[in-house]
């Protein structure tokens, strides 16, 4: 399970954030997982209740914020719908994944005395 490495990596930057800004706990992350990304959010969350204890977020509360998959025209800018081709509807050239495959702490909450 990879979701415990991932949870790893987030708890060990928060406390860097959180020792470089002077916070004696940390409150809150919130966290962006793509639908792509590989991460099973559910996994995610069980092995942050697991791992926070005896650090700087043992108290915080995790928020995850999944982001859907967008796919998108390079040349046009027109977008698919979920289950839909890979080709733009106009341009007919193959689309990019533009969002979905993400996974970016992206706001932690500290506690500075």
């Amino acid at each position: 399970m990879h979701e415990y490495s991932i949870v790893q990596s987030l708890i060990e930057l928060a406390e860097n954030q959180a020792r470089d800004h002077g916070a004696s706990r940390i409150d809150r992350l919130e966290v962006a997982i793509g639908e792509l990304s590989g991460v099973e959010t559910e996994l995610l969350a069980r092995a942050y209740e697991t791992f926070r204890d005896r650090t700087l977020c043992s108290q915080a509360k995790l928020v995850i914020h999944p982001v859907p998959a967008r796919w998108q025209c390079p040349h046009c800018g027109s977008s698919s719908k979920k289950g839909a081709a890979l080709l733009c509807p106009n341009c007919e050239l193959p689309l990019r994944l533009e969002e979905g495959e993400e996974i970016i702490l992206e706001r932690i909450e500290l506690e500075v005395a």
